[in-house]
């Protein structure tokens, strides 16, 4: 159920680029009971779904590396970051899409994932939820070289390392994605290697 809290909200189109781009004015109850104004940009790129995948046997877990443009224009040298397989849903529930993207990314074909969990990627400005996954992989699913899909131009790099290795990246601050850290804690945790 919608909360009554908000009211008489407004939705000004400010770019529909790449994504969605909306300024939203509206009417906001505080819990001291009074109403407010405010004005929040919200950003519309859709839903996603990441996988961290794991070898038990190898003990490895295989990342990507590609560029990210905002991260170049924060303080990302060379703009380059270590992440987990991921995409966007495109349309798809969130299995099929990270069952998808490994094959893209990384030339897995997986049997199965696992569902671990779900969460809001930046609440303060974005719409997207992620949906995690973990799923292992052996070398006998390798069906291609992946590296991303060349009609979308992209350039992912396949890093398959030991886990204790991917750890150490974390830990010295060398993995900055949020979504990956949280995957490698969460296997961690779980321990799934």
């Amino acid at each position: 159920m919608k909360t009554n809290r908000i009211k008489n909200i407004k939705t000004e189109l400010l770019s529909k680029q790449y994504y969605t781009l909306n300024k939203l004015t509206f009417d906001y109850l505080l819990s001291s009971g009074n109403w407010i104004t405010q004005i929040r940009e919200c950003y519309d790129r859709g839903d996603g779904a990441g996988i961290l995948l794991y070898n038990k046997e190898k003990q490895t877990i295989i990342l990507t590396r590609q560029f990210r443009m905002p991260t170049y224009m924060n303080d990302n040298a060379t703009g380059m970051l270590i992440e987990i397989c991921a995409g966007m849903l495109d349309k798809d529930n969130p299995e099929a899409c990270v069952i998808r993207e490994t094959e893209e990314e990384v030339g897995y074909r997986l049997k199965s994932v696992k569902k671990v969990f779900e969460a809001y990627s930046s609440p303060g400005v974005m719409t997207e939820k992620m949906h995690f996954f973990v799923g292992e992989y052996t070398d006998d699913m390798k069906v291609n070289a992946g590296g991303g899909l060349e009609s979308e131009h992209e350039d992912i790099e396949v890093l398959e390392m030991p886990f204790t290795e991917a750890i150490n990246m974390l830990n010295t601050g060398i993995i900055e994605d949020t979504r990956t850290i949280v995957l490698l804690q969460y296997a961690q945790i779980h321990k799934l290697l």
